[in-house]
């Protein structure tokens, strides 16, 4: 019983009994595993001991591998129902891979498609499926992010016999509840109807015995219940606006564009037994009180330093990248960040909705495998105060079908045989981003970036977009009418001056990582996106924003005005914008200010120019989201940030009351009536907030109680940690959990414990 209540510790537990029972073999031949179990792990003492054992053990032996052959990576994407698998599969059913390439299969070949599906399902092992889709509001809360119910591919037959069944109809469409999900109003308990339909764009999956079919998310009426439907009518609004445009600038482009990004996952890895001392990080994700270690990052000793063989966190990463290439996802980079104890993943890119697909897998993969590691894996935004917080760098270009980039200018010129067609398109590009600087702020404000914007960590929450001082020369010549001829990046050569490091090429542009928007080449990185976010709002945006300025530059262009003088005006209406200099800096701040650009500091504030007038007719005119659905909208997000903030309110409370406090009388020293009084503080604040008439008004009133009441409170809090004895204080503190590599355990001791 005692093995059944720590089941968690089992397979290490046995794993370290093999490992120090010697000889291991001829035990286990002899004695069952039942009587090992009563015999060695008679108190949940010894299991845990065994367990750290174990976890100690292959940490330093086993848990970092070498894969010298390519063979080893054989599987890779084989769980992934598209390119060669899909082909084989479909060929089975007289079809091939290219059926998948036109959506309308979904209307003609839904059946061909299902059986070839089944087949691939249950020759991996697979018998259930289920419609995956993203509901609104989850950053932070709900585990992967996703909704799904999941079924048997299974036919219950009266004679008691069971067969596979899965049909076309089972697979392009689902039904389940549209009024328990965060809905702002567009459904009701007796309204409730939601329904599902395949998101062709994205491929279907397997992991463990579960098909995971990418699925949109809308109601009885066809209203956006989801973060996908909006981006999937947004990448149509490029399409057809960005084809548009090519078309004029001479390139007919037959097979569509489309948006590409490539999400870099910044997260933090911590020691389990610490993070079980820390309610405010199993409740929010993030400390709410806590004084700093007396190190932090302040040496710049993490980034990029060696991953570590002596602690878990190279072996969590390896098995986090084995698990993803089984899914077909390209997690090929890993790395340490700036924070202690702060990890990066980035993929390849691809397509907006397969890579958003995708890091949505990726993070729920990263949480489910930290703690076989005896670790846990933090998403939040910012889990720690005074060290960096977690970003998503969002990566965006735009492409043909064929792979022409546009933001790449002599791959876009030499396409439209049209010097100036980059130049067109990066007008289009900067116009953009100053006129709807609001929604792109809006796009970020997860209530973790709270923490992170602008705090020399993350771009500060004005929307300013970095060029370079070569490509800005060049556009500054063009609008004023100065300058022929087509954009050519310059490159300039590094010579160290030594024999054995020969002279290389660099680009002429340094990197600017305090641009909200800098151009990198080829794309833009959206720098200020959230860790914890699904990033299709952000996408959504970015897509939304350029489609209207494509198909604005169109319509002059059919009135007979020449691309090259629209291109010119946007530069001079909207040069505002573009800001090369130090983003961190007061003064620049203020400067760019001054300018007039978009500068939102509160994340409440930014959610509601979801709703301006300006905003709502951009999506209308767009086909991205009705008056309704961006009114809904706002009111999800609030109610998000609202619900965030009074967990996080709750959880101070219960700390204070159950460690802080009582900590505190037992020593005899620190703030006592202080923290006392904080108690009454937060529940006043949260008894305004309830009685609040509307969510808009709720979230100002969480964002004072979060980010003046709560930071006030955590002061007192931190000082009665520094003078209360280590003994006495019962939460664990920064320096246990941000130091993973100074908290190695003592080499495996040969003495067991048995207790009979």
């Amino acid at each position: 019983s005692i093995f059944a209540r720590t089941s968690n510790f089992a397979s290490a537990a046995l794993a370290a009994a093999a490992h120090f029972i010697s000889p291991p073999i001829s035990i286990f031949a002899r004695t069952s595993t039942h009587r090992i179990i009563r015999t060695m792990l008679a108190s949940a003492s010894a299991v845990r001991h065994l367990a750290r054992s174990a976890s100690r053990h292959t940490s330093r032996l086993g848990g970092v591998r070498c894969m010298g052959g390519i063979e080893a990576y054989d599987d890779y994407g084989k769980a992934c129902f598209t390119g060669a698998v899909a082909d084989e599969y479909l060929q089975k059913q007289g079809a091939s891979g290219d059926l998948l390439k036109d959506p309308s299969w979904t209307k003609t070949h839904s059946d061909v498609v299902a059986a070839a599906v089944l087949d691939w399902a249950t020759d991996n092992g697979a018998n259930t499926f289920c419609h995956w889709f993203q509901p609104m509001a989850s950053s932070g809360v709900r585990h992967g992010q996703s909704g799904q119910v999941q079924n048997k591919m299974l036919a219950f037959n009266a004679d008691n016999k069971i067969e596979f069944d899965f049909k076309g109809k089972d697979l392009i469409k689902g039904e389940t509840d549209g009024s328990s999900y965060p809905n702002g109003g567009l459904r009701g308990t007796h309204c409730a109807g939601g329904y599902l339909a395949i998101d062709t764009s994205s491929p279907i999956f397997l992991r463990g015995d579960t098909m995971f079919i990418p699925s949109a998310f809308v109601s009885y009426y066809g209203a956006a219940l989801d973060e996908k439907t909006p981006l999937l009518r947004a990448n149509a609004a490029l399409n057809k606006q960005g084809c548009r445009l090519l078309k004029h600038l001479g390139l007919d482009v037959s097979d569509g564009l489309r948006a590409n990004i490539g999400l870099e996952q910044e997260i933090f890895l911590i020691p389990r037994e610490a993070y079980y001392k820390r309610p405010d990080l199993q409740l929010t994700g993030r400390t709410i009180m806590g004084k700093d270690a007396p190190r932090g990052q302040e040496m710049c000793d993490h980034y990029m330093a060696p991953l570590s063989s002596a602690t878990p966190a190279l072996a969590c990463m390896q098995e986090i990248q084995d698990e993803c290439f089984k899914l077909g996802i390209p997690l090929k980079t890993r790395h340490r960040e700036v924070a202690p104890n702060q990890f990066e993943f980035a993929p390849l890119f691809g397509p907006n909705t397969t890579q958003i697909d995708q890091n949505l897998m990726v993070m729920q993969i990263i949480e489910e495998v930290a703690p076989r590691h005896g670790l846990t894996a933090l998403l939040q935004e910012k889990p720690f105060n005074d060290v960096n917080g977690s970003g998503k760098h969002n990566n965006w270009s735009l492409a043909t079908a064929d792979g022409v980039q546009l933001f790449e200018p002599s791959a876009i010129n030499a396409a439209c045989n049209n010097e100036t067609a980059f130049t067109v398109i990066m007008a289009a590009m900067i116009a953009a981003v100053d006129e709807h600087g609001d929604l792109m702020r809006m796009a970020i404000s997860s209530p973790g970036n709270d923490f992170r914007l602008g705090a020399c960590e993350a771009p500060p929450a004005i929307v300013s977009c970095y060029l370079g001082e070569d490509m800005t020369f060049y556009l500054e010549h063009f609008k004023d009418g100065k300058g022929k001829g087509e954009y050519v990046p310059g490159i300039k050569t590094l010579d160290l001056g030594t024999r054995e490091v020969l002279p290389f090429e660099v680009p002429a542009e340094d990197r600017n990582r305090t641009s909200p928007f800098p151009y990198g080449g080829a794309r833009f990185e959206f720098r200020a996106v959230g860790s914890a976010q699904n990033v299709s709002m952000v996408n959504t945006v970015l897509n939304t924003i350029i489609a209207e300025k494509f198909g604005e530059f169109s319509d002059r262009i059919d009135a007979g005005e020449s691309a090259i003088d629209v291109a010119r005006e946007a530069l001079n209406k909207h040069w505002r914008v573009i800001f090369n200099g130090d983003n961190y800096c007061d003064t620049a701040q203020q400067e760019l200010t001054d300018r007039g650009l978009w500068r939102i500091d509160s994340g409440v504030e930014a959610i509601h120019t979801l709703t301006s007038e300006k905003n709502t007719k951009l999506f209308e005119k767009m086909h991205v989201m009705t008056k309704e659905e961006c009114e809904a909208r706002e009111i999800i997000l609030h109610d998000h940030y609202t619900g965030t903030v009074e967990m996080e309110a709750l959880t101070m409370v219960d700390m204070l009351n159950q460690h802080v406090i009582p900590s505190v009388k037992a020593a005899g020293v620190g703030p006592l009536s202080e923290l006392e009084a904080a108690v009454g503080t937060i529940k006043d604040a949260m008894a305004e907030i309830h009685a609040a008439d509307s969510s808009y008004k709720k979230g100002q009133l969480a964002r004072v109680l979060r980010l003046e009441t709560m930071i006030d409170i955590r002061a007192v809090c931190d000082a009665a940690e520094e003078v209360v004895p280590a003994n006495l204080w019962t939460l664990a503190t920064y320096k246990e959990l941000l130091f993973l590599d100074s908290h190695v355990d003592a080499a495996p001791s040969e003495e067991m414990i048995y207790e009979e």
